[in-house]
């Protein structure tokens, strides 16, 4: 083991990685204020917004229930950035998620940087142009903030045989249970699994089965305490629903189900650039055969088994997404930066080159992309001179700095992330929220039922699905009548206000509701809707 690190070294790299965590947290959050909220975000936009008008609570609540799916944990973090507001925001409600990133940035270069300061950059760069890390650091992502946990227990194993860190078992334990808080049973094992996977690649046994077996004390205790907090804050029936939304859905495919090589496949698309580099890593250390014992490349080689525990056990569990591996990319963002610390071998060479080439290009190709989009999405887009400029020069920037020894590397690898940056924030994000907008119509929606108040009906949204998204902008207590068939409509009465697709509108066979002129029109998710005023039923 290499213990050889010096204190000084130490001071400095934990200022520096201090640094860049808190650069990192103000490009994390950058434009964010007021934005409107869309997509998987609303659900725990609604989950913050009903902890403001009630108070906290062990399980979020959506029309004033409790949520089986998850703990609070996250929905009180935002609860207390909302405070000082009187109402959630965008800001508030991502901001969790952007400081569980910005404390990944600083432990990724921690891990590196003692052994290359350019290792440590390029590594933050990996992980910065990833295409996962970068949607959900800037939404409400349980995953991301596990990932911040997985990496902490995994660094603290590390630090303490590498770095002569004191042995923190206390905080080790700590972390687990605040990963579990966070994404139930699963925010306890990975981590656990990460580690473990350390101690067995390093054949430390006693380490290993001390620590795996006090984890799973832990984790029976808190899954004990979990439904303990289930049957007090909704019965039997709700400790039944937690059972079901956290251990057997996941598990038998209720909650949907892919492929045993969903992870390894579509990560080559969502997790790049990190991930396909990753794989081309290990390639070229493979062919690379043995060599003199090095402690850069035991790094690797423990990232690369514990990225490759998080994938294997996640695909164990029949429901797949894409997010639900976020653990594994601060590992690989390490390896696919691991050619720029290892000066031989002709493969090291070859991927050096590719990735100094995509880095440097990166603004032209982005460009590129631009003018493509623009064709397709015209109206929404509008000019785009700003951010053409702006890729402009970074492209004469990354180009000038090729040409200079000092930043020949690293400064192509960050106007690489500033472009990248830039067009999701400036251009995507926007884009996102004009095709997939609730907000314009719930909030019309909202004024006309201001105006004459009535009761309101949901027709054809999902109770967990499309009314979520109607919900989060409506932010109020009144809990609407949701109906699926028309034969739900027939025994309604007026005055009632009912909210559809303009599709279910037309296909109605109530005549009486058929005749009624829609109050507005709007698009609401990418689909168009009505508002329907049902007028009070005359007395017989």
């Amino acid at each position: 083991m290499n213990k050889a690190y010096p204190p000084l070294l130490t001071a400095t790299i934990r200022h520096q990685s201090l640094g860049l965590g808190l650069l990192a947290l103000v490009l994390f959050i950058a434009g964010n204020w007021h934005q409107a909220i869309i997509g998987f975000d609303s659900r725990f936009v609604v989950f913050a917004q009903e902890m403001l008008r009630h108070g906290p609570s062990f399980f979020p609540t959506t029309y004033g229930q409790p949520y089986a799916d998850y703990l609070a944990t996250s929905t009180v973090l935002t609860w207390l950035f909302s405070l000082p507001l009187g109402q959630v925001t965008s800001l508030t409600a991502w901001l969790p998620t952007a400081i569980a990133s910005a404390l990944i940035v600083m432990l990724v270069y921690r891990l590196t940087a003692p052994y290359s300061v350019r290792w440590g950059l390029l590594s933050i760069a990996m992980l910065l142009l990833s295409s996962t890390f970068i949607s959900e650091t800037r939404a409400v992502s349980l995953d991301q903030m596990l990932a911040a946990v997985a990496l902490a227990v995994f660094y603290l194993g590390y630090a303490h045989d590498h770095f002569a860190s004191p042995k923190r078992l206390h905080w080790l334990f700590l972390l687990l249970i605040i990963g579990f808080a966070i994404r139930g049973p699963i925010g306890l094992v990975i981590p656990t699994g990460v580690l473990c996977s350390y101690y067995l690649l390093n054949r430390q046994w006693r380490q290993l089965f001390t620590f795996g077996l006090i984890a799973l004390a832990l984790l029976a205790a808190c899954v004990g305490l979990l439904l303990l907090l289930a049957k007090l804050s909704g019965g039997e029936d709700f400790m039944q629903d937690v059972i079901r939304m956290q251990f057997l859905g996941r598990m038998d495919g209720t909650e949907g189900s892919s492929g045993a090589l969903y992870y390894f496949t579509s990560s080559l698309g969502n997790y790049a650039l990190a991930y396909p580099l990753a794989l081309l890593v290990l390639v070229a250390v493979a062919v690379g055969g043995r060599r003199t014992p090095d402690p850069a490349l035991q790094l690797v080689l423990y990232c690369a088994a514990a990225g490759l525990l998080v994938m294997l056990g996640l695909s164990v569990p029949q429901a797949k997404k894409a997010r639900y591996i976020l653990p594994m990319l601060p590992m690989a963002a390490i390896l696919a930066a691991y050619p720029f610390q290892v000066t031989q071998g002709r493969l090291f060479a070859g991927l050096r080159a590719l990735m100094l080439g995509i880095w440097t290009l990166m603004p032209a190709l982005l460009a590129v992309g631009l003018v493509v989009a623009r064709r397709r999405y015209a109206e929404q887009l509008g000019n785009l001179g700003v951010i053409f400029g702006v890729l402009s020069v970074l492209q004469v920037l990354a180009l000038l700095a090729v040409f200079n020894v000092r930043i020949r590397v690293t400064g192509p690898a960050f106007a690489a992330v500033l472009a990248l940056w830039t067009t999701y924030i400036v251009v995507v994000e926007p884009l996102e929220r004009a095709l997939y907008d609730t907000r314009t119509f719930t909030l019309a929606v909202k004024d006309q039922i201001t105006q004459q108040p009535a009761p309101v009906v949901l027709h054809g949204l999902g109770k967990d699905a499309k009314a979520i998204k109607f919900m989060v902008n409506f932010n109020c207590d009144k809990v609407p009548l949701f109906t699926h068939s028309s034969a739900d409509l027939a025994p309604l009465q007026g005055p009632a206000w009912l909210v559809m697709s303009a599709q279910d509108f037309e296909n109605l066979q109530d005549p009486r509701l058929k005749s009624v002129t829609p109050t507005l029109t709007g698009e609401f998710d990418k689909d168009p809707y009505v508002l329907l005023h049902l007028e009070k039923t005359p007395a017989p």
